[in-house]
């Protein structure tokens, strides 16, 4: 069975000839449970996300900042598998269809096996990985099992990335380029900063993959500010910070459908 790189292609695509940014949300799978995990991310993707990023909770989650890592931290005492993000994979996209992919670190994925860790996210109807640690250099047979598999390979740039650099991660890499807008780990920022802006610049002169920005934005107004130059806002630590300051799961899920409505209204203001 082949993965959904052509539907979130196609969906990156419309919200450009909508003359948009496309609004992606992060979730980690198992937080706050398998099940609550699930619904959270149905109601990001029904509250107005375009895509989701399903978390695959790491023990030492190096870019994820203090409200991610006690998400992952939830979701790993409680037992989570990869199973359970595959589960949650193809329950959102199957109630939603829309694309999903899973955001995660190398480890899991090696220890896993790389074909079976694709073929599983592609029978999920997966869109693709993002693989934030995992060296350009190092990814040939990953790039080779997720393409035969229909899946998307997002690699991450940074601020700190030359131009050589770019023009290598990014011809490598399929979907959308995920450019971290700030040095340092995840989380909401008080502002995005010129760096984004700079750094979104650059990749394009190296691609014409969409490049998506994520790594600080929490409100529409910072939404709308990135949806100014970049073709996507990515949205990770907002959401689980609704979940964790919520009082019960329905109120959470409320929260979480409540952003998402918010954010993208921010990505479709006038630009």
């Amino acid at each position: 069975m082949s993965g959904n790189i052509k539907l979130l292609n196609e969906t990156l695509a419309q919200a450009r000839d909508e003359n948009r940014a496309a609004l992606i949300a992060y979730l980690p799978a198992g937080f706050p449970s398998v099940d609550g995990g699930i619904e959270a991310v149905k109601a990001a993707l029904d509250g107005g996300a375009d895509v989701v990023e399903v978390g695959l909770p790491h023990s030492d989650p190096v870019l994820d900042g203090p409200v991610i890592q006690t998400a992952d931290d939830i979701a790993l005492r409680g037992g989570v598998k990869i199973a359970d993000v595959m589960r949650t994979v193809r329950e959102a996209h199957e109630a939603t269809g829309k694309p999903v992919l899973v955001m995660t670190y190398w480890n899991p994925i090696d220890r896993y096996g790389i074909e079976r860790f694709t073929a599983e996210l592609a029978e999920a109807g997966g869109a693709g990985c993002i693989l934030p640690d995992l060296p350009v250099e190092e990814a040939g047979v990953w790039r080779e099992h997720a393409e035969k598999h229909g899946l998307a390979t997002v690699f991450v740039v940074a601020p700190s990335s030359k131009d050589a650099r770019l023009a290598k991660i990014t011809a490598a890499g399929s979907g959308f380029v995920y450019a971290a807008s700030l040095m340092g780990v995840t989380g909401t920022r008080e502002s995005v900063g010129a760096q984004a802006q700079d750094l979104v610049r650059r990749t394009r002169a190296a691609t014409d993959l969409p490049v998506c920005v994520g790594l600080g934005v929490s409100n529409p107004d910072q939404a709308a500010e990135v949806a100014g130059f970049a073709d996507g806002v990515i949205v990770g630590s907002a959401f689980v910070k609704r979940l964790l300051d919520a009082p019960d799961r329905s109120a959470g899920l409320l929260a979480v459908r409540e952003l998402a409505a918010d954010l993208a209204r921010g990505v479709r203001r006038d630009r």
